[in-house]
């Protein structure tokens, strides 16, 4: 996928499945005592876990079962993690971005309750990372996270402000990629984005929001209530959103948008990989695969890499 004339790869890591840094996370340690081979990030482009402009400690408070849920069996995972992170002044100081040495993503959000807020709280992120630029080695793009649905504040709101946040960030002249969510970006609102000159590309689809009416929770989940209600109820990642990401980028196309999208949600194994390329993504990215089929990492990245993308 060729952002601004910088190759960022033919398959994206989900914003965190490496951590900030491409650190990983403690149970990585031992998916690779288990599949050394095949749980391997060689050949994804990283993307960085999402940051905020203040620090953040979200909902995670001890261990995995208390901010998120897991299903192995039916290949689905719930959380309300709520962007925990340490402030992107902390985060871009410790100089880990700039160390790396071929291209990648930081994926940044505004967390605000009130639209004004948000703007501006991107433009003091904005003027952080314009700060520490000339330190970064290698090219970076900036994927602006306008989609999570564990921060409280409306969503259809957000996707009315893409453009004036996308003039800010053009600011930084990077490559800039927003990233939605199916449940709260409409067909026709995206398309507006087609004839935005500072919009070079978008990600899609972030996590379902607990209720989304698209999915028959029941059948998914076993209960229409999210065991995460006291958080929020979370977001759902997994195998039932392939095929929803996919119709809703058939559906994006077919309207006429000509622009790169990085297509995500649900890629489990090789063959979902192929079926958002027949849906007309741009690449992929991989997220929840990576924790609920850890040995098919390698299989996945070696299958995006293998096709020729649009």
């Amino acid at each position: 996928m060729q952002l601004c004339g910088i190759d960022f790869g033919n398959i994206l890591g989900a914003s965190g499945v490496q951590g900030f840094f491409g650190e990983g996370w403690w149970f990585h340690n031992i998916y690779k005592m288990l599949w050394r081979k095949q749980f391997d990030f060689s050949g994804m482009t990283f993307v960085s876990k999402t940051v905020t402009l203040r620090q953040r400690k979200g909902n995670v408070k001890g261990f995995l079962p208390s901010w998120a849920r897991i299903d192995f069996f039916s290949g689905h995972m719930l959380n309300a993690m709520g962007l925990p992170n340490r402030g992107i002044e902390t985060i871009v100081t410790e100089n880990e971005w700039q160390k790396r040495t071929k291209p990648f993503m930081i994926s940044i959000a505004s967390v605000e309750p009130i639209t004004e807020k948000r703007l501006d709280e991107l433009s003091e992120i904005i003027l952080c990372l314009k700060m520490f630029q000339k330190g970064f080695r290698a090219p970076f793009g900036l994927q602006i996270n306008l989609s999570c649905p564990n921060t409280g504040h409306n969503l259809s709101e957000v996707i009315n402000e893409s453009e004036e946040a996308l003039i800010r960030a053009s600011f930084l002249n990077v490559p800039l990629m927003p990233k939605y969510s199916i449940a709260s970006a409409p067909i026709q609102a995206i398309m507006e984005l087609n004839k935005n000159p500072f919009c070079h590309g978008i990600c899609v689809s972030n996590t379902l929001p607990f209720g989304f009416e698209g999915i028959d929770w029941q059948k998914v989940w076993g209960t229409k209530v999210s065991p995460l209600a006291r958080l929020g109820g979370g977001g759902l990642s997994g195998k039932t959103l392939c095929p929803l990401v996919c119709e809703w980028i058939v559906r994006l196309r077919d309207a006429g948008f000509t622009k790169p999208i990085n297509g995500g949600g649900g890629i489990l194994c090789a063959q979902d990989v192929k079926r958002y390329h027949k849906a007309g993504a741009s690449s992929v990215f991989l997220g929840s695969g990576a924790t609920l089929r850890p040995w098919r990492v390698q299989e996945i990245i070696r299958c995006a890499n293998s096709l020729t993308w649009r």
